[in-house]
């Protein structure tokens, strides 16, 4: 595309087609002056009593300029007090409407030439690189990224490697609320299963703050996992589980299911085989107020699914109340002052008689989430036999029986295994993971399956969808003694 000049008689009312900024394809490295442009436009001349009166007449409907960082109407340069500009968007007197032309005879001072001045700031992160980057396809070029906190991440394609640093800077010019942009890079930490990645643009600070699920999290980016994209499925998945109920999540991170559960009121056996996850865990777990209610494991999936259930059978939980929301705790401090009564701060007979009224948590697990969709499906055969080592406690067998016979189906644990598929279709994806789950489970299942559930998470790549599979573990594979 050749760049008009600022002395081009040519109209420019298509703005979309026009107004471009100018192209540099291959600048691999930000030149910012380079996008600098001389735009010749049309503006009319009012008294400053009539811009309202002018602006709405119906005659300059869709006649003034619309730009970005652009203002329509400006004060007169000169020595004219009183005196406003309308700038309309053609640059040719004669490309003004009829319509439009009779309003300017009939009710303003006249017309001027006048040349608007764009650059880099005027333009959107797409525009300005669809002006620099080999490609004239806008659909591929890459100014998409998924914020984490002040750390923006890319997946670029190969293709764009050697622009990734002019990527990431225009990325970081147009967000201010970014101070980082990373890409990740095709290694991944085998056993941790967290990306590694390079700084594009901005701070080298992997360690990030963010909100979600009325929760706060910190943890370094560069040596866990953490998708922002998942927050509805947290929130999906949160929701099922009510008050009091007792949740172990066997990969839990830092903490985007068992953090929110926790401050909810369920109780939560937190698990991860990662360091850092732990690490960042545990601080998350203080900075939402959950300690009461949340437990950190540090364990393989599969030792910590066979070992939890008699683990929290012999240490439960005691009851605490969850931790009051931020508006709660407001409302609270709010109450001598409305009142006018002076209360204790070390006063606490109120909150002991609201603990006593609350129920005993539960001994027995009720929700298992497994969220290593990479590999989570092949850890399923660690739950044959873990309740098993429950008969051999005095008051397990004393409540349920010698064989656990009295614990019903509704009190065994419900599953949450999540998944991938390359399969597209629902009924084969359903078939796919259903046979992958009853192979390493050892044990069928179905959609008869008791509480069976299978929800799609989301589209990972063009071939690869996120699964959610939820079911009742069945009492065979619990108390299997083989």
């Amino acid at each position: 595309m050749s760049v008009p000049s600022s002395s081009s008689s040519q109209p420019f009312g298509a703005l979309a087609a026009f107004m471009r900024p100018p192209q540099h394809i291959g600048m691999q490295t930000l030149d910012r002056s380079a996008f600098q442009r001389d735009v010749p436009v049309i503006s009319i001349a009012i008294e400053a009593s009539k811009v309202g009166k002018i602006r709405s007449n119906p005659a300059l409907r869709g006649q003034v300029l619309d730009l970005p960082k652009v203002k329509p109407i400006v004060e007169s340069q000169n020595s004219e007090k009183g005196i406003r500009w309308i700038r309309l968007h053609v640059s040719r007197e004669e490309d003004i409407p009829s319509e439009t032309r009779e309003l300017i005879d009939r009710e303003t001072l006249g017309l001027r030439k006048e040349n608007v001045q764009l650059g880099y700031d005027n333009w959107n992160t797409s525009e300005i690189l669809c002006a620099v980057l080999p490609t004239t396809k806008s659909d591929d070029i890459p100014s998409s990224f998924t914020s984490t906190g002040h750390i923006a991440h890319m997946n670029l394609r190969e293709e764009w490697l050697p622009y990734r640093y002019l990527i990431g800077q225009v990325i970081l010019d147009k967000n201010p609320g970014l101070r980082t942009v990373v890409n990740k890079l095709d290694t991944i930490h085998a056993q941790y299963r967290y990306f590694d990645m390079e700084v594009i643009a901005g701070d080298k600070d992997y360690i990030t703050t963010l909100n979600e699920s009325n929760c706060t999290f910190t943890f370094d980016f560069s040596r866990v996992y953490w998708n922002s994209r998942l927050h509805h499925e947290h929130e999906r998945l949160i929701d099922l589980f009510k008050p009091n109920s007792l949740v172990a999540d066997v990969m839990a991170g830092v903490g985007p299911f068992a953090v929110p559960a926790a401050k909810r009121g369920s109780y939560v056996l937190g698990n991860d085989l990662n360091p850092e996850s732990v690490k960042w865990m545990r601080e998350n777990r203080i900075k939402n107020h959950v300690e009461n209610n949340l437990r950190i494991f540090e364990q393989h999936g599969s030792e910590f699914i066979r070992t939890i259930a008699l683990e929290v059978w012999r240490n439960p939980f005691k009851a605490s109340a969850p931790a009051p929301s931020k508006r709660k705790q407001r409302e609270e401090r709010k109450k001598p002052e409305t009142l006018g009564v002076t209360t204790l701060t070390n006063s606490h007979p109120p909150q002991v008689e609201e603990e006593q009224k609350l129920p005993e948590p539960p001994k027995i697990i009720q929700h298992f989430i497994m969220n290593l969709p990479d590999s989570a499906l092949t850890f399923l055969h660690s739950y044959q036999g873990c309740f098993l080592p429950l008969l051999n406690e005095e008051d397990f067998v004393a409540k349920y029986g010698m064989d656990g016979g009295k614990l019903t189906d509704e009190e065994l644990p419900m599953v949450h295994v999540y998944g991938f598929t390359k399969e597209m279709e629902l009924d084969k994806a359903q078939e796919d993971i259903l046979k992958r789950a009853s192979d390493d489970l050892r044990h069928p299942l179905s959609t008869s399956t008791q509480d069976y559930n299978l929800h799609h998470v989301r589209s990972v790549a063009p071939s690869k969808d996120m699964y959610c599979l939820s079911f009742r573990l069945p009492r065979q594979v619990a108390f299997n003694s083989v």
